[in-house]
């Protein structure tokens, strides 16, 4: 019985036992099953893109960077072919080896070296290294020639900035370089090997427009991460040109008048605003920058002391001498302390109370535009002692003055136009009257940068009109494109036409005036000399401003011996002046640092030279004046001059220019 109960038992335990491990086994078996339909059923689209992102690398493609053009569509910036050396560790031999080798065939310093053996150590064996950018030609052809020598090595093609004109419009155009940490945003394309974005002037401003967006290029790589092959590509969009109102003719032809000067130059269109040339002198090769400066590169222009980093028309701020006493003339008209007939004698030397102030010369009784062609000192200073310095400010703030441009260059400074309330808030010191006698010639605490001086210029040679300079003048991603015809859009500084025409009347005689009118007009000396422009006139203003106090006999010594005087001690010279003077076009601002010499025997027959070459251009004109001229075209042309503007006339007698 009991083994017949024990066997009966042991069965029944045995069949339980199966039972449970049989169901273990299909719950097993089922959840294996659940869990592959899950896996390969349910979840199979997304573990199919996890195994794709493993096997497929997505890499982005840098787009080709906008060009930046001139009003003629003329490249200032462009993107040209560049090749570029590169070497796979793991297919060179001894990568020292290899460099040695390559040494001999390009130049190779030793900063480049230690960074190509820490990228070597950081990277993959697969992954290239460049080893150098910006080949030339015959660099890459000896390289081709010798790779069977140098295994590892091959030779990449792309893209790099390229300023076909070199130092012209650098200052202007600014430049590309490589990003800093400071520059990330957020957009991947910043993370690009080599990528590189705008660091100053237009490429700068407009970086974001030029850069354009990103490609894209699906590699096949294997489990370690080798490239196989590729299996899709997408270019990227290209960055938006960038078109600018400068005449790169204009602005090449008044660099090289420059010649070695430390000066600069600003053209302008006096109806639309059209800034034709910028010029800064010295300048540097933008394509130096684009490629990487050497220490050596970098430490001349950063110890030059001409100053070739500094963006002179926008950031040089200068006393404006003479070239100011326009502004002081309308002034004194529009609140009636002198009416335009009226003299004041000129000994040589203004007294108020025990201060002594000089004049560069005797020049009698003089009217207000005799006073301007001369540049009389004592008829401004008796003028600005009448004024107060808060009816000046007024006047030459709403010509521009003490204010930035609103071009839109980084680093513009505003200048300075002082006030009695200025210097109680910034010196906390009481206005005197002497500080009125100063400003009244353009100097003292008056300063200008060249663009606004050519501003001013342009202000009185269209009638009165506050026009603004401009930079762009085509569609940029958004911007509208600008009208070609003279905007009239531009608000009214509200002067009587008849107070602008005394401006204009000694503004003409300073070039055109009797025999004495200035030091260098004497017997016309800044009359324009091409043939097919003889008849035209150039009307300007002088400036010679003092960059140190001197005592009379300092300033006679300097007169007779100019080269005596170190450079950064001799006065500045200035000209600001427009043409044709009975339909003015165009205005120019010309301002020499420390030069040997004033405003009209330095700076003046500078502008006379440029001015004379613009009116050739007519840059206004369109299309280009050197290209075929269709039967559509509508060039705007400037009129003969009238009958009625004598050269000759009494030296008080006020000259009316239409």
């Amino acid at each position: 019985m009991s083994i017949t109960r024990d066997g009966g038992d042991w069965a029944k335990m045995f069949t339980r036992r199966a039972v449970v491990l049989g169901g273990a086994q299909a719950a097993l078996v089922a959840t294996l099953i659940g869990r592959m339909y899950y896996l390969q059923v349910v979840q199979s689209d997304r573990y199919k893109m996890l195994a794709e992102d493993n096997r497929i690398n997505l890499q982005l493609l840098p787009p080709p960077r906008g060009r930046i053009l001139d009003r003629f569509g003329q490249p200032l910036a462009l993107n040209k072919q560049q090749f570029r050396v590169l070497v796979v560790p793991e297919q060179a031999l001894k990568v020292g080896d290899t460099l040695d080798t390559l040494a001999k065939l390009i130049e190779l310093g030793e900063h480049e070296r230690e960074r190509i053996k820490k990228e070597v150590g950081r990277k993959r064996g697969f992954v290239p290294i460049t080893i150098k950018e910006n080949l030339s030609w015959e660099e890459m052809a000896r390289i081709q020639v010798n790779a069977p020598d140098l295994p590892g090595v091959m030779i990449d093609e792309g893209l790099t900035r390229f300023y076909p004109h070199g130092e012209n419009a650098a200052h202007l155009l600014g430049y590309v370089s490589a990003v800093d940490e400071d520059d990330l945003t957020g957009d991947p394309l910043l993370q690009l090997p080599g990528f590189r974005i705008g660091k100053d002037g237009v490429e700068k401003v407009y970086d974001l427009q030029l850069r354009g967006k990103g490609g894209t290029s699906q590699i096949e790589v294997n489990a370690y991460g080798r490239a196989i092959r590729e299996l899709e590509r997408r270019e990227g969009q290209a960055g938006a040109d960038v078109v600018l109102a400068i005449d790169e003719r204009v602005q090449a032809f008044a660099g090289q008048r420059l010649g070695e000067e430390s000066a600069s130059v600003v053209v302008m269109d006096v109806h639309t605003g059209d800034l034709l040339a910028l010029v800064s002198n010295p300048s540097f090769d933008t394509n130096a920058f684009s490629r990487g400066l050497t220490g050596e590169e970098w430490k001349d222009l950063s110890t030059n002391d001409h100053k070739p980093l500094i963006n002179k028309p926008l950031a040089g701020q200068y006393s404006p001498g003479s070239t100011f006493k326009p502004v002081v003339a309308l002034a004194a008209l529009e609140h009636g302390v002198i009416s335009p007939e009226q003299t004041i004698h000129c000994n040589g030397r203004y007294n108020l109370g025990s201060y002594v102030k000089h004049c560069h010369k005797v020049h009698g009784s003089v009217n207000m535009q005799r006073a301007l062609s001369v540049s009389c000192d004592v008829y401004f200073y008796e003028v600005a002692r009448r004024l107060g310095v808060d009816k000046i400010a007024d006047m030459a703030r709403r010509f521009g003055l003490g204010a930035s441009s609103g071009i839109g260059l980084p680093n513009e400074k505003a200048g300075l136009i002082p006030t009695e309330a200025w210097k109680k808030a910034v010196r906390n010191e009481r206005w005197s009257p002497g500080d009125n006698l100063n400003v009244g010639i353009g100097q003292g605490d008056v300063l200008a940068t060249p663009i606004q001086l050519a501003t001013v210029a342009a202000r009185i040679a269209n009638g009165g009109l506050a026009v603004k300079p401009r930079l762009v003048r085509t569609a940029v991603q958004g911007i509208e494109p600008v009208d070609d015809g003279i905007e009239d859009s531009f608000e009214s500084l509200n002067l009587p036409p008849q107070n602008l025409a005394i401006i204009k009347a000694g503004m003409y005689d300073v070039v055109n005036g009797p025999p004495g009118a200035t030091t260098a007009a004497s017997g016309g000396k800044l009359r324009f000399t091409d043939p097919e422009r003889k008849e035209w006139k150039l009307a300007g203003k002088t400036g010679t401003a003092a960059v140190r106090g001197m005592t009379a006999a300092q300033r006679e010594a300097q007169k007779r011996d100019p080269a005596s005087v170190p450079w950064h001690l001799r006065d500045n010279a200035l000209f600001i002046c427009y043409a044709p003077a009975h339909a003015p076009r165009y205005a120019i601002a010309v301002v020499v640092d420390h030069a040997l010499g004033g405003g009209g025997a330095f700076a003046a027959p500078i502008a006379r030279d440029i001015m004379e070459e613009v009116l050739r251009l007519d840059p206004s004109r369109k299309p280009r004046i050197d290209e075929p001229v269709v039967a559509s075209a509508a060039p705007i042309h400037v009129p003969p001059p009238p009958d009625v503007v004598a050269d000759e006339g009494p030296d008080t007698a006020p000259v009316t220019i239409p």
